[in-house]
């Protein structure tokens, strides 16, 4: 077999063990909590929000440490892009949606104020263990703002989400030892996924002549949404359309807070200077363009997933091509 027919074949692998070790972690993770006690809201905005992003986390830290930046923020970047106008578009073409007021007026801004906020912390070309520590106390900060202010959302919350993963009251120690074993085997896949993604990436993009950044960009982040691109079209179908879109803001905060943060911390991240005048500027581009989108009516229609989607694609293209 060709090298380009092996490493193909093992990038669609990667992702789909991506895939699968982030649904195991997720529904794991999150059972064995609610049978300790924590309350279903908290599980929500804390462990199934990470592990949606895990796989963007596992592929940029696997990247960061093998010394390609490009790929590891490139995922990143290409991450939010799909998740706005890839993924909310076609669920809303999909599915029209109600959006939730305290995704217009916290969620969004929230994402629009980390994306800009890339631009200082990047100005001189290095995220480091500084500004590490200064995403992740950000993303720290939000998460307990939300926590405190999630008391009117938790009974509808709480309710949805045991409807999905199950009471932790019916547990006996058998399922406990299920889930436990679900979150290392999830755990094992995301490594597995990862590595094989990196691998794979890194390949085509040196036969192609391809620079990592647009690998990252697109095969690589596209791969890596496809968790929440799941999440978004099981919840939509479910007419819990305010979830969903709230699950692809969330995830787009958790990608730069989280995600960059914590790879930041690991391990210096290198930025070349190109992606604070393309990159980061389309990221922008495209979280500006949701907020009116998200806002008029209060609701995503076909017509404005058709457009978002539109946008997606150019703006993809756009960073390919030139």
């Amino acid at each position: 077999m060709s090298p380009f027919l092996l490493n193909t074949g093992l990038l669609v692998v990667g992702v789909g063990i991506l895939y699968i070790g982030a649904e195991w972690l997720v529904r794991g993770s999150s059972r064995l909590a609610t049978s300790l006690g924590i309350s279903p809201i908290v599980v929500g905005l804390t462990v199934v929000s990470f592990g949606t992003s895990a796989p963007e986390l596992v592929v940029a830290l696997i990247a960061a440490l093998n010394d390609n930046s490009d790929l590891a923020i490139g995922n990143v970047m290409g991450s939010n892009l799909a998740n706005i106008g890839l993924i909310l578009g076609i669920t809303a073409i999909v599915r029209p949606m109600d959006v939730a007021a305290r995704v217009v007026s916290r969620e969004i801004p929230v994402m629009l104020a980390l994306t800009i906020l890339l631009f200082p912390l990047a100005q001189d070309g290095n995220l480091g263990l500084v500004e590490g520590i200064s995403l992740f106390t950000i993303l720290l900060f939000y998460l307990a703002f939300v926590n405190s202010a999630a008391g009117e959302e938790a009974p509808e919350v709480g309710q949805v989400f045991e409807e999905h993963q199950g009471s932790g009251k019916d547990q006996d120690t058998r399922v406990a030892g299920i889930d436990f074993v679900l979150v290392v085997l999830g755990s094992t896949g995301l490594v597995l996924g990862g590595t094989a993604i990196v691998r794979s990436a890194e390949f085509l993009a040196v036969s192609f002549s391809i620079p990592d950044v647009i690998v990252g960009l697109t095969i690589v982040a596209i791969g890596t949404s496809l968790p929440e691109l799941a999440t978004a079209l099981v919840a939509a179908m479910r007419d819990e359309a305010d979830i969903a879109v709230g699950n692809i803001i969330g995830s787009n905060i958790f990608n730069i807070a989280a995600i960059l943060g914590i790879t930041s911390m690991v391990t210096p991240i290198t930025v070349a200077p190109t992606i604070l005048t393309r990159e980061l500027p389309a990221v922008l581009l495209l979280s500006l363009i949701a907020l009116p989108v998200t806002r008029i009516g209060m609701r995503v229609y076909r017509w404005e997933g058709v457009i978002l989607l539109a946008c997606y694609f150019t703006i993809t293209g756009w960073l390919v091509l030139f």
